[in-house]
């Protein structure tokens, strides 16, 4: 059976990455990860991260990029940058849904973008956290509103998934046609009784991939089943980034 390849997010190495980027994907790739999901790229050129992509055997399979980048006087710019480092998946890592005016601000950006940026060959995304799976104050439950009332892609945070006591795989089952990419990652998760919108990430402990709850070998599976890219994110930095994510994919190999 040929090698698993494994992308990282590349939150996994805040403590580095605004200090030498380069050097940090240089340090991925000696790991063994092959894809990179970029997670802001600190004042760089997308020439000079192409560059450094194309060095170290790396491909871009994705970006976490904010609401504010998809403005209208900004998204033709960020439109060349993903072009430039080859990146097919834009992926908003998060929104502020606060209220039901906020959600019915980003469903309709969402839907504004979508199509421009397919037009260009980039997928739009969306990445959840767990506030996203548990009913907000006035009523509506964020990703339902997302799946019912958008098409972008669904990158299931598998953690962030359980964590608010979603089964993973069968949700990611449910939902496989809307599912280009997921994140793998692992941890302690909160109690039953921290499941709500505004509790969720008490007690919640990050660990490398295989050393938490999270069920990871059945979404391995499930994921190499249906041909679904598996990017790593690891938020411990125990003790720092790269000794985290090097633990992850060590864990990983062991499953080949």
């Amino acid at each position: 059976m040929a090698k698993v390849e494994y992308g990282l997010q590349m939150y996994s190495l805040r403590d580095i990455t605004g200090i030498d980027l380069k050097d940090a994907l240089r340090r991925v790739a000696e790991m063994g990860y092959k894809y990179i999901e970029f997670a802001g790229f600190f004042g760089h050129k997308a020439e000079d991260v192409r560059k450094w992509l194309d060095e170290y055997g790396l491909v871009c399979s994705g970006t976490h990029t904010g609401g504010d980048a998809l403005a209208e006087d900004k998204l033709m710019d960020t439109i060349a940058y993903h072009k430039t480092i080859g990146c097919e998946n834009l992926i908003i890592p998060g929104m502020d849904w606060s209220t039901e005016e906020k959600l019915d601000e980003n469903i309709a950006l969402m839907n504004k973008v979508q199509p421009i940026l397919a037009q260009n060959g980039i997928a739009l995304g969306y990445h959840n956290h767990s506030g996203e799976f548990l009913p907000m104050p006035y009523g509506k439950v964020i990703e339902d509103e997302i799946i019912a009332r958008t098409d972008v892609a669904l990158q299931i945070d598998t953690w962030w998934a359980f964590n608010a006591g979603i089964d993973p795989v069968a949700y990611c089952e449910k939902y496989k046609d809307r599912i280009r990419v997921i994140h793998l990652k692992d941890g302690i998760a909160a109690k039953p009784e921290d499941r709500t919108w505004d509790r969720w990430g008490k007690g919640v402990e990050g660990r490398s991939v295989g050393s938490g709850e999270a069920p990871i070998d059945a979404i391995r599976e499930w994921c190499l089943k249906n041909n679904v890219l598996m990017v790593v994110e690891s938020e411990g930095l125990d003790p720092t980034g790269p000794e985290e994510v090097k633990r992850c994919i060590d864990h990983l190999r062991t499953l080949d």
